[in-house]
Formats: structure tokens, sequence, C-alpha cells
């Protein structure tokens, strides 16, 4: 999947898609944000999170796609807190131990490796940090056999349906969990916290 191509197509509609059914669990992710200085906003694409983003904390957004940032830049225009860069999450340009706060909306599931995309969170993360995370996942074990036979068409377009969280967050062994509830589609998408134990 290529997916600056991607999502170079999908930016004049992704808000359509994507911005009325995320705004409430984007807003209670972003409600957790409490004392940070430095936050990076891991795949921010068009900016839906930057309306939800308390005051105080100075925030990077970080996105593959210019074509989604020019949205993003727009939503930022009122706020002198917010920096934009392009970006990979998979190999993010910063320094370790570098931000207090990772976020991670709608971006695990549509990279093509989220294991990789986690590590580097962890990685330029300080210790005590906390990873905020809003995405759709497979439970282990759990057949969901609609979404994986989607997954082959949908991977290759814009996202995956196949992602199981526990598994992504095996290879990240300095994250501990905290926090895992139900957000939105019975359960399929789920606000996570994570916390830099290590």
């Amino acid at each position: 999947m290529n997916l600056r191509r991607s999502y170079t197509f999908f930016a004049p509609v992704y808000d359509l898609v994507v911005a009325r059914a995320s705004a409430r669990p984007r807003q209670a992710s972003l409600a957790r944000l409490s004392g940070e200085k430095e936050v990076l906003i891991a795949g921010i694409g068009t900016g839906l999170d930057i309306p939800h983003l308390p005051r105080g904390p100075h925030y990077t957004g970080i996105d593959l796609t210019p074509a989604m940032l020019r949205a993003a830049k727009r939503r930022a225009r009122e706020r002198d807190d917010v920096r934009l860069q392009v970006g990979d999450v998979m190999a993010l340009p910063y320094a370790d131990a570098s931000f207090d706060a990772v976020v991670m909306h709608l971006i695990l599931a549509v990279v093509p490796a989220p294991e990789r995309a986690l590590c580097e969170a962890m990685r330029v993360l300080r210790p005590g940090g906390r990873v905020l995370i809003l995405d759709k996942f497979l439970r282990p074990g759990q057949r969901a056999p609609v979404r994986r036979t989607v997954n082959m068409i949908s991977r290759r377009i814009a996202t995956r349906t196949d992602v199981v969280f526990e598994q992504v967050l095996e290879c990240c062994p300095s994250l501990c969990l905290e926090h895992d509830e139900p957000a939105l589609a019975r359960g399929w998408f789920r606000r996570i916290e994570l916390r830099k134990c290590r």
C-alpha cells in the first residue's frame, strides 16, 4: 500500500467519512492529557484532533501526506501551540525521549507495520510518558471472518481491519497497559492508554 498516494486521493473527503463518528472518542482520549509539556500527534492527518487539544502543551503533528497536512494547517491557524511537519510515523525524525505524550489516533491500523510505529512512539517518549491510542483492533483469537475478508482489499487502499493490538504491544516491552475501553462499533474501536514504565 502506498499510503501517501492513497491519502492524497482521500484527503478531500476524509473528514466527511471520519469526522463526525470519531469526534467524541477523540475528545475523550485527548481529555486524558494533563500536565504534559511536549506532545506528539503521530499521524495527525487533516487535524481532526486540533479542536479538542487542551491548552498548555506544545504540540507537534506529523503526517506522511502533504495533502492531509494542508487541511490540518487550516485547522491550526488560530493556534500558536501546534507545529506540523511531513514525516513517517514508522521512522520518526525526533531524538529519543523527546515527548511527554504521544497521541496515535486512527494510525496504527493504517500503517503497514504497526509494531514499528508503536516502537517509534515508545522510543521518542520520556520515561513515565503516555501513549493515547484510538483505533480499530481485533481481540486475540477473534475470528471476525468479515473483517479479515474486507482486509484483503482495504489494506491495499487505506486501512487494515485485521490488527490485533495485543500482538502489536508485545513488540514494545517498555510500554505498560493502563487503560483499555470500547469506543465505537461495539468495541471494535478502542481507547487505549499506555505508559512507558521501564
